[in-house]
């Protein structure tokens, strides 16, 4: 009997007993489809990630302030972006030590990101509002995030040195506020805890949602948006003058590796003698390596266990295959008494075993691919089911078959053909 023939017999043994043969590939069906579904799912969420972490800039470096005594977490401190908690004035980076890192690294550094976040607060006119979360920056912030100008311009150097009374507002924030009316040149008044004071638009960027879990919850006019100040403004309301953390935005070709090493023995100068607090630096392309590799582990780890089902489906395989040739022990003794050899008989079995797991592997597949998308869908990320992970589950189930058959399939072919037939 050749490999067509077994298959199209395979078939139509599992066409005979189509619920028996539906629960057998049960286990194989929720096995491949949960791996498949979590494969899926963490594709895309790290495919959404790397998009998002990539959008911040390539050539960005972080550069934050941290406790010396976790030095051992600070991949997972600098994705937080710092201590999160307030630092005494005189551990704080100063403007010196950042304008001797840009003499320093002229040739490799393109600019510095400086902000400070002042609080939350609104802005009314009116029956008119805007939530809102009041951020000083200086002008290369902008750069550093990305920010896209619609209408107007974004901080300049004149503003900060001149301390100027602007700022620069989101679109749905001049939405809000000004209905169509074109903001820039007019005045907002903006409230931030007991700093209340009036600024005039210059610039309007357009507000994009990050979120990674989820879409945006709030509505059009209950959503917080950040307004943009100059940096000696912010300065002047918060009353500090270092930084706990900023962006250093490195020139085109650079090796971002090798100028975080370099920054960070130079910045041990300063804080060499500092028993409380040191720098710690991190490439964007190092953060992006970071989270890939952790929503990996997660991943892997996820599908191990869902992996279990596939074990419990192929001793379910194991089983039924048992049963089948107790069942057919008269037809195992008639082909071997009219020709049929042991390596016949076994690759029957083992035919019928692999094509049992691959239509429940197929179907496992399917399933598992609209699981993961529908569970990305729910997530706000984009479904991407790898071609890979689909053919690796395909020699999967094949593995399966032949594994768990062959026991089965060899039992089989040692039957005694006399005893085979003269069986009831």
């Amino acid at each position: 009997m050749n490999l067509i023939e077994n298959i199209s017999q395979a078939f139509a043994s599992l066409w005979a007993n189509k619920m028996r043969a539906f629960l057998t590939m049960l286990g194989i069906i929720i096995g491949i489809g949960s791996v498949i579904a979590i494969m899926t799912l963490g594709d895309s969420l790290s495919g959404s990630v790397s998009d998002s972490m990539a959008g911040l800039g390539v050539n960005n470096v972080t550069l934050s302030l941290q406790s010396k005594q976790s030095r051992g977490n600070s991949r997972i401190f600098a994705m937080m972006g710092g201590s999160g908690s307030s630092i005494d004035e005189k551990h704080l980076i100063t403007d010196a030590m950042l304008d001797d890192l840009r003499e320093t690294f002229s040739n490799e550094l393109r600019a510095i990101s400086l902000s400070y976040s002042i609080g939350s607060g609104k802005t009314t006119a009116g029956s008119r509002y805007a939530n809102l979360s009041l951020i000083g920056s200086n002008e290369e912030y902008a750069a550093a995030n990305n920010l896209s100008i619609m209408n107007g311009r974004f901080l300049n150097d004149r503003d900060n040195d001149g301390s100027k009374k602007v700022a620069v507002v989101s679109d749905r924030l001049a939405s809000n506020m000004f209905g169509g009316q074109n903001p820039i040149g007019l005045q907002i008044t903006l409230t931030v805890g007991d700093h209340t004071a009036v600024y005039t638009v210059v610039g309007v960027y357009r507000y994009e949602a990050v979120s990674m879990m989820g879409g945006q919850t709030a509505s059009d006019t209950d959503i917080s948006t950040s307004v943009y100040i100059p940096l000696s403004v912010a300065k002047k309301i918060t009353g500090r003058t270092g930084y706990q953390s900023a962006t250093l935005i490195t020139q085109t070709g650079v090796d971002s590796s090798a100028f975080t090493e370099n920054a960070t023995r130079f910045f041990d100068k300063y804080y060499s003698r500092n028993p409380d607090y040191g720098v710690t630096m991190m490439s964007m392309e190092s953060m992006m390596d970071t989270v890939t590799e952790m929503l990996g582990t997660i991943q892997l780890a996820i599908a191990a266990i869902a992996g279990i089902a596939l074990l419990v489906g192929g001793i379910g395989v194991m089983n039924i295959m048992l049963v089948s040739i107790t069942e057919r022990t008269k037809e195992i003794g008639t082909r071997k008494a009219i020709g049929a050899t042991n390596g016949e008989i076994r690759v029957q079995f083992v035919v019928e075993a692999v094509i049992i797991c691959l239509v429940g592997g197929a179907i496992g597949i399917a399933a598992g691919v609209a699981l993961g998308a529908l569970g990305a869908g729910l997530l706000g990320t984009p479904a991407s089911a790898s071609a890979n992970n689909i053919l690796l589950a395909t020699g999967f189930s094949m593995a399966i078959g032949v594994f768990f058959g062959y026991y089965p399939a060899n039992k089989a072919a040692k039957l005694n053909p006399i005893d085979a037939l003269r069986y009831e």
